[in-house]
């Protein structure tokens, strides 16, 4: 499994094309554009948010969740000053739990886990998860 940390997201496109099997030109006709843009795209490191919402909908595949995942996994935690400053007050836009874990990313820590590519103590301050969180994990998939 690839690692959330550095995220290439050509090179992710790229796969799921291959996996799916899809031909350039039905892209080409999707995104009304010349081949060789196409092909650029699938080199670059980042690209626009529009244009991935068009290969999420194209390669039936959200791509936006590695970033999302990304987010879960590396993103600093809160201070607790700031979570009681922001508690009371009203937002207009989306608010997201940090806490959500998706199947994909708790596969990605207990792969780490049974490959011993890191201890659960190394997990557990890398990416703030609780030490009953894990266990949980742990006995629940039964990967370890």
């Amino acid at each position: 499994m690839e690692s959330f940390r550095n995220i290439h997201i050509g090179n992710c496109i790229n796969r799921r094309i291959k996996e799916t099997e899809t031909d350039i030109s039905r892209l080409c006709n999707f995104f009304k554009l010349p081949e060789t843009v196409i092909q650029e795209m699938l080199v670059q490191e980042s690209i626009d948010s529009e244009f991935l919402l068009k290969w999420s909908k194209v390669l039936d595949y959200d791509f936006f969740r590695l970033y999302s995942q990304h987010l879960i996994l590396y993103s600093p935690p809160t201070s607790s000053e700031y979570q009681v400053k922001i508690k009371n007050k009203k937002y207009t836009s989306p608010q997201f739990k940090k806490s959500l874990y998706t199947r994909e990313i708790i596969d990605f820590i207990l792969e780490q886990l049974t490959s011993r590519e890191k201890t659960e103590q190394q997990i557990i301050s890398d990416y703030k998860i609780p030490k009953s969180t894990l266990h949980r994990w742990k006995i629940k998939y039964k990967k370890i």
